[in-house]
C-alpha cells in the first residue's frame, strides 16, 4: 500500500528535477512571507471602526496603502532594464525584502501608528491617528510588492520552458494561504486585544525570510546594461502593447475580479450584525485559509490535466454560486461551511486566472507583462472591496450580494472573446520547444 502511494505521489508530483524542486522551494517560502503582510489588517480594521470610520472610509485606507501593487510593471520594468550590482533579479530582491523589514520595524517600535498617541489627522472628515503609519505601511507594500514582482518573473522563466507556470503558482498560492491560516487564527487574537505593535512586529520578521531564501536560493548569471538588449526588449514591449491579445486577457481579468465584494463591510456585518467576536472572525479566516490550500492543491495536477478555458468557465459557474450562498450566512453554522467550499474553490479561480496571465505573458519581457496583469488583478480586487464596503453602506447586505452575482455571471459574455485554448496552445508549444532545445532544464 505504501509502495503504491508514493508511486502515485511521484506520478502526480509535478517537480521531477532537483531544480525544479529548488525553484518551488523558493517561490513558496517567499509567498508565505508576503502574506504574512496582512496581519496587521483586522487589527487595523477594528480599530478605525471603533474610531467611527464608515466600512466605505476604511477601505479608502487599505486602498491606498495597496498603492504599491498597483504599480507592479514599473518594478518589472526596472528589473529587466537596469541589473543592480551584475544582477537582475537577486540585488533587487535583497534591497527590497530589507527595505520591507525596516518600514514594519518601525511601525513596531515607533510611534507612527501607536493609535491615540499621535497628532490626529483629518482624512475625509474624519480624525484619526495614521499619519506616518499610512505611509510607513505603504512603504512595507513596496518592498513586498517590488519582491513578488521578482518572484514571478523568475516564475514565468522558469516554469514556462518546463510547462510548470500553473503548478509553480499552486505551490505560490498554497504557502500564502498557510500564511493566510496563521494571518485569520494570530490577526483575530491581536484584533481581540488591540494590539498593533505586535502584529506589525511579527509581519516584519518575514521579509527577512525572503531576504535569506534570496542569498541561498536565488542563482542568476551576472548581467551588465546592454544597450541593443534594452532597445530589443523595448521594441519587445511596444509590440506586445500593441496586441489585441494582451489586452483581452487584462480586461477579462480586471472585469471578473471587479465584481462587487465585501472587503471591510464584511467584518462590520460580521461584527454588527452578526455579533462574532474578533477571535472567531479571525479563526473563519483561518478556515477559509486551509480550505484555500486544499484548493491549491488540487490545482496543480487539474492545470496540467484539464483544459484552462474549461477551468475559467466552471470557475464563473462556481463564482456566482459561491457568492449567491452568502446570502445565507447568518450564523456559525453557515459561515463555517461557505467559508470552507469557497475557501477552496475561490482559490482554484483564482489560480486559473493567474496561470492565464503566465501563459498570455509575451517573451523575453515576462517580468514586465507578468506584472501589468497582476496589477489589474490588484486594482480589480482592491476597487471591488472600495466599491462593496459603499455598497454595503448604502444599500445594505443582501443587496450587495445580489448586484456581485450578477457582475460575475457577466464574465461568462467575455469568455469568447478571449481565445484562452488558443493562449494556452502557444504556452504549450513553447515549453516544447524550450524543453527540446534545453536539455538541462
Amino acid at each position: 500500500m505504501g509502495s503504491r502511494m508514493r508511486a502515485l505521489f511521484e506520478r502526480l508530483n509535478p517537480f521531477k528535477t532537483a531544480d525544479a524542486r529548488r525553484l518551488a522551494l523558493l517561490f513558496g517560502v517567499v509567498y508565505f512571507a508576503q502574506g504574512m503582510w496582512y496581519l496587521p489588517n483586522q487589527t487595523i480594521t477594528i480599530v478605525l471602526k471603533e474610531r467611527g470610520l464608515s466600512a466605505g472610509q476604511v477601505a479608502d485606507f487599505f486602498l491606498i496603502t495597496i498603492t504599491p501593487w498597483l504599480i507592479k510593471p514599473v518594478y518589472g520594468l526596472l528589473s529587466d532594464f537596469v541589473p543592480l550590482f551584475g544582477r537582475r533579479r537577486q540585488s533587487y530582491f535583497l534591497l527590497t525584502s530589507s527595505l520591507a523589514a525596516v518600514a514594519g520595524f518601525w511601525l513596531a517600535w515607533g510611534d507612527a501608528i501607536a493609535l491615540g498617541e499621535i497628532r490626529a489627522l483629518d482624512f475625509q472628515g474624519v480624525k484619526f491617528t495614521l499619519v506616518a503609519g499610512v505611509g510607513l505601511f505603504t512603504l512595507m507594500a513596496l518592498g513586498l510588492a517590488f519582491t513578488d514582482v521578482l518572484t514571478d518573473a523568475m516564475m514565468v522563466e522558469n516554469g514556462r520552458p518546463r510547462g510548470l507556470t500553473g503548478a509553480f503558482q499552486s505551490v505560490q498560492w498554497a504557502c500564502i494561504t498557510v500564511a493566510s491560516v496563521a494571518v485569520g487564527e494570530l490577526g483575530g487574537f491581536l484584533a481581540e486585544t488591540r494590539s498593533l505593535r505586535l502584529a506589525f512586529f511579527i509581519a516584519a520578521c518575514f521579509p527577512l525570510v525572503s531576504l535569506f531564501m534570496a542569498l541561498r536560493f536565488i542563482r542568476e548569471p551576472t548581467t551588465r546594461v546592454d544597450k541593443a538588449a534594452f532597445l530589443e526588449t523595448w521594441r519587445a514591449i511596444w509590440a506586445a502593447l500593441g496586441h489585441r491579445e494582451i489586452w483581452l486577457v487584462a480586461g477579462f481579468i480586471f472585469f471578473f475580479w471587479f465584481s462587487p465584494s465585501f472587503g471591510p463591510a464584511f467584518l462590520y456585518y460580521q461584527a454588527d450584525v452578526l455579533k462574532f467576536s474578533q477571535q472567531f472572525i479571525g479563526r473563519l479566516a483561518a478556515i477559509g485559509a486551509l480550505a484555500g490550500v486544499i484548493g491549491a492543491i488540487v490545482y496543480a495536477p487539474l492545470s496540467r490535466r484539464v483544459p484552462l478555458k474549461r477551468i475559467i468557465n466552471l470557475s464563473i459557474g462556481f463564482g456566482v454560486i459561491g457568492t449567491l450562498a452568502y446570502l445565507v450566512y447568518r450564523d456559525a453554522v453557515s459561515a463555517v461551511i461557505i467559508t470552507v467550499v469557497f475557501g477552496a474553490v475561490s482559490m482554484i479561480m483564482q489560480l486559473a486566472f493567474l496561470d492565464l496571465a503566465a501563459k498570455a505573458c509575451p517573451p523575453h519581457v515576462e517580468a514586465t507583462f507578468f506584472a501589468l496583469l497582476m496589477s489589474v488583478f490588484n486594482l480589480g480586487v482592491q476597487l471591488a472591496e472600495n466599491v462593496g464596503a459603499r455598497l454595503y453602506d448604502h444599500l445594505g447586505y443582501a443587496p450587495l450580494v445580489l448586484i456581485g452575482a450578477a457582475m460575475t455571471a457577466l464574465t461568462w459574455l467575455l469568455v469568447p472573446l478571449v481565445r484562452i485554448d488558443r493562449i494556452e496552445a502557444t504556452a504549450r508549444a513553447a515549453a516544447t520547444t524550450a524543453a527540446a532545445t534545453t536539455p538541462a532544464a
